[in-house]
This record gives C-alpha cells, sequence and structure tokens, in this order.
C-alpha cells in the first residue's frame, strides 16, 4: 500500500492543512473553529467511506485532536471537540504519551493471523489441502472446510492447493509491526502493547483504514513561527522528491520561509558530523572494548535493540544522531533559536522528547505534515523563486537516508581516515530483519563488524511520514548525490566543530 496515494493519505492531509490553518489564524484564546473542520473535511450529508457521515466526522475530530498533541476522547465522551484544547496552545513541543494511538472505533477488528478458504476452492477431487493437514483442521463436503478450534496456522493447505483458494488473513497493522507489539482488545480490535511499542510507525503507515494514528505537533510549531524567536528547519536527508516535481531542490529553502521560518538547512551536515564520530568510535572500540559496533541514527531501531538485546545493545555507538548534531549545530551558531527538524520519521518525535536532548530539538515534523502546512498558506510550488546558500552536506551524508547508507558513510570516511583498515559490515532493514541480525551478533558471527540497523523498509525513505514512494524516493537521493560538491563526511566544512557539539 505505501506510495499509492489513497483516501486515507487524502483525509491526513486534509486534516493536517486545517490544524496548521487554525493554528496560523489563531488568536486571543479562540479555539472553536475546531468545532467547524470536521463539515469541511468531511462536507455534504451523505457518507463516502464508513456507514454514516456522523461516524466519519467522530474520526476526523480525534485525528484533530492528535494533530494537535491531544489525548484521544473516550469512547463515551460527548464533550466538544475543543474540550482541553488550550492545553496545546504554547509555543513549544507538546504530547504526552502514547505517541501512536489506534482510534477504536475506527478499527475494523481486521482478522489476526486466521488461515481460511476463499470462494475459489473448486471442490477438486484429491482435496490435498486435507491430506496435508497435520490435525485434522480441514474437512471436505464439496468444498474445503477449516476448522480454526484445531488449524495451527501451519501453512501446509496454503501451500498444497492447486488454485491457491487457502489464504493467511493477517492484520496489516500486526503483519507490519516489527515488534510484536499489535494485539486484540476484547471486541477483537487491534491493541498496541506500548512496553513493547519503538514508535516506528509502520502500523499507522499499513493500515487501510487510517485506524492509526501518532501525534502531531503542527499546532505549537506554527506558534513557535509566529513567535518572536527565530525557528529553523532541520531538513531530512529523505527530503528529496517528497514534495513533488514542482518544488525543486533549489526551491527548498524559499518554500520553508514561506512557513514562516527563518532558514532551512541539511540534515545531511549533521550525517556527516555522525559518520565522523562513529567512524572515530570504531576505530576505538572495537574489537579491543566492543567485539562490534552498530550505528546509532535510527531510534526505532535501537529502542528495540535496548528492549530485546541489552546486552549488545551495549555496542550501539554513542554518537549523537545526525538530527541532534544538526540542532546543536544550530543553536550554536544562532544562539536562542529554536529548532524544527523535518523528516519522515514517527520515531523520531520519541527520540526529541528524551531529556537528554530536549533542549536540541524542538520540534519534530513529517513530511506529511509538513505538505499539510502548504496546503493550509496555499503556497504555489511554481512561483517559489530558487534561493541558493543552503548549508548542505556530503554525498554520503545524503545517502544516510537509503538502507545502506550510513555503513557505505562509514566506510568511506574510515577508508579516507585509515587506508589499511579493512571494515566489515552487515546491514539490515525492517525490525524483524534487524531482529535476525542482533541474534547472529549475540551468537558471536558478527565479531568486528560494522552493523547497520534500519527500521524502515528500505531506510528512512521507507518511514511512516513519508509522502512519495520509498523506491522513487530512493532513485531521487542517488540523483542528487551525483551533484553533491562533497563526496564524503570528512570532507565537511564543520568538522573542526565536532568536538565542541558533544
Amino acid at each position: 500500500m505505501r506510495g499509492i496515494y489513497t483516501s486515507v493519505n487524502d483525509i491526513r492531509k486534509r486534516v493536517f492543512a486545517e490544524v496548521a490553518k487554525l493554528s496560523y489564524n489563531y488568536k486571543d484564546g479562540d479555539l472553536s473553529e475546531m468545532e467547524r473542520i470536521p463539515y469541511r473535511v468531511i462536507p455534504g450529508e451523505v457518507a463516502t467511506y464508513r456507514e454514516s457521515i456522523f461516524l466519519e466526522r467522530a474520526i476526523v475530530k480525534e485525528r484533530m485532536r492528535l494533530a494537535m498533541g491531544l489525548n484521544l476522547r473516550s469512547f463515551l465522551e460527548h464533550a466538544p471537540v475543543s474540550t482541553n484544547a488550550e492545553d496545546c496552545v504554547r509555543p513549544e513541543k507538546y504530547y504526552e504519551p502514547p505517541l501512536v494511538n489506534i482510534i477504536k472505533f475506527a478499527c475494523h477488528a481486521c482478522p489476526d493471523n486466521v488461515v481460511t478458504v476463499s470462494n475459489q476452492c473448486q471442490g477438486c477431487l484429491a482435496h490435498p489441502c486435507k491430506e496435508v493437514c497435520p490435525t485434522g483442521a480441514v474437512s471436505f463436503d464439496g468444498h474445503s472446510h477449516i476448522d480454526t478450534s484445531k488449524c495451527i496456522k501451519c501453512g501446509k493447505c496454503i501451500e498444497a492447493c492447486p488454485y491457491g483458494a487457502i489464504l493467511r488473513m493477517q492484520r496489516p497493522c500486526a503483519k507490519a509491526c516489527g515488534m510484536k507489539a499489535i494485539t486484540s482488545d476484547e471486541y477483537g480490535r487491534a491493541e498496541i502493547n506500548q512496553e513493547k511499542c519503538v514508535s516506528c510507525g509502520q502500523c499507522l503507515a499499513n493500515c487501510p483504514f487510517g485506524a492509526i494514528a501518532d501525534k502531531a505537533q503542527i499546532f505549537q510549531a506554527i506558534q513557535a513561527i509566529k513567535s518572536d524567536v527565530p525557528v529553523y528547519a532541520a531538513i531530512a536527508p529523505a527530503v528529496i522528491g517528497q514534495f513533488g516535481a514542482a518544488l525543486t531542490y533549489d526551491k527548498l529553502r524559499a518554500a520553508f520561509k514561506a512557513l514562516g521560518f527563518a532558514d532551512a538547512v541539511e540534515v545531511a551536515v549533521g550525517a556527516d558530523l555522525c559518520t565522523m564520530q562513529e567512524a572515530e568510535d570504531f576505530v576505538k572500540e572495537v574489537p579491543e572494548k566492543l567485539p562490534f559496533m552498530a550505528t546509532s541514527c535510527c531510534p526505532a531501531w535501537s529502542s528495540m535493540a535496548k528492549k530485546e538485546f541489552p546486552k549488545q545493545a551495549e555496542c550501539i555507538s554513542m554518537a549523537l544522531t545526525p538530527m541532534v548534531l544538526t540542532g546543536r549545530l544550530l543553536k550554536k551558531e544562532h544562539p536562542g533559536c529554536k529548532v524544527a527538524f523535518i523528516g519522515p520519521c514517527a520515531a523520531k518525535k520519541l527520540e526529541a522528547s528524551r531529556k537528554s536532548i530536549r533542549s536540541d530539538i524542538d520540534f519534530v515534523l513529517t513530511f506529511e505534515e509538513v505538505m499539510g502546512m502548504f496546503d493550509a498558506k496555499d503556497i504555489d510550488f511554481a512561483e517559489l523563486v530558487a534561493e541558493e546558500g543552503m548549508i548542505e552536506g556530503s554525498a554520503d551524508g545524503r545517502g544516510f537516508a537509503v538502507s545502506g547508507g550510513v555503513a557505505n558513510a562509514v566506510v568511506n570516511c574510515l577508508k579516507g581516515t585509515h587506508p589499511d583498515l579493512e571494515i566489515k559490515v552487515e546491514r539490515a532493514e525492517g525490525l524483524d530483519n534487524c531482529r535476525k541480525m542482533l541474534q547472529l551478533a549475540k551468537a558471536g558471527k558478527y565479531n568486528g563488524y560494522l552493523l547497520e540497523g534500519m527500521a524502515c523498509p528500505g531506510g528512512c525513505v521507507g518511514g511512516a511520514g513519508t509522502v512519495m514512494p520509498p523506491a522513487k524516493t530512493g532513485q531521487a537521493i542517488e540523483k542528487k548525490k551525483k551533484e553533491s560538491a562533497k563526496a564524503h563526511a570528512y570532507e565537511s566544512e564543520f568538522a573542526s566543530i565536532l568536538p565542541k557539539l558533544d
């Protein structure tokens, strides 16, 4: 479903645009406009997506609250959607955990890991499905039937059916969750085990009913933009192509200024600094102090490691992430400013809320949320004038956005600084594959290696907050890398500043 623009994407975009518009127009403590927004997002009197237009608007109301950083209301609560909305009126990041939420009455209660016979069953004479079933769960009366109380979901019947008529029905959100954090409540609706969740957002990106959403800081970021304090946009490398062909790279700076940001810089600059830090750590630590070293930039990957492999998690580099390094660089050059990280990642919101780095990054906005801001301001990309001078990173720094890019940057850096050093690399994308990689590392299979973990398929380009298809973005990044003035991280003009940013 990723990369296909659907009605779910359209509704999310319209909600983000309305919340942004509300924040840009907000004054004098009046949030009454919140009550009218659902009628603009879902106009008319006839339902389009659900069985009732009242249900459609009820879901939009909860989406609005999450987009403003507010908590969901109780299913039985009939209070106005603006109830306690004044809590979000502050020029600073705000939301209470949990970050990722399920709007219960939007959940379809999808079948969860059920093997079923479809109407494509041809009632064949051989009925191999019955013959291979080890528990006798398959019966036959001219059509195959599966007794779910006996089925152990081994999949043998699925493989044996010559017509492909037997299916394994999996809840899309649970299938996408690499942490196995999705369970069912008493009504069969999806539920998130927050103890397991690492906020990668793959569940919300893959739910075809749009029942899962993360909290946002759109309202707060715009309030900060409207204040007297300058707010800088730190744009992640995965931005290339995210906003369509009309917003070319040379217009990015002008586009973010049109939203009210003081200026914009590439987080690839911070990626270069992170690369140098991780390269230095690798030389110092492996294998004398650590059996291997793992990259640090993906917060969902590192959270998974800490939850499930605490001993191996000690081998994750202590290097600051590109987001944090860029934030620190900006605040060093512009004391008193605020920084908004613009990127593809839901988990970055969680990272930015940690006490140790809360002062470095003030807001985290996804590309999808920023697209709503562009719509709210009615910005025509074609009319923007290209601007030069945005602080840029190296080709390797830009490559952080794709799977393998971080490890490649570190290897290239080590080749430049330690040409005789042999570096062995292993990488994994998707939390299931990351888990397998750490299991092998735990068994000693990767001693002496540099390991790269990326929670999202394809790397950051597959993050939950992206707009464009991951493969298309990856191709655009590779093209942009070839245009970079600097090839490798160690060529960064900010290399000398790195020790001062710790």
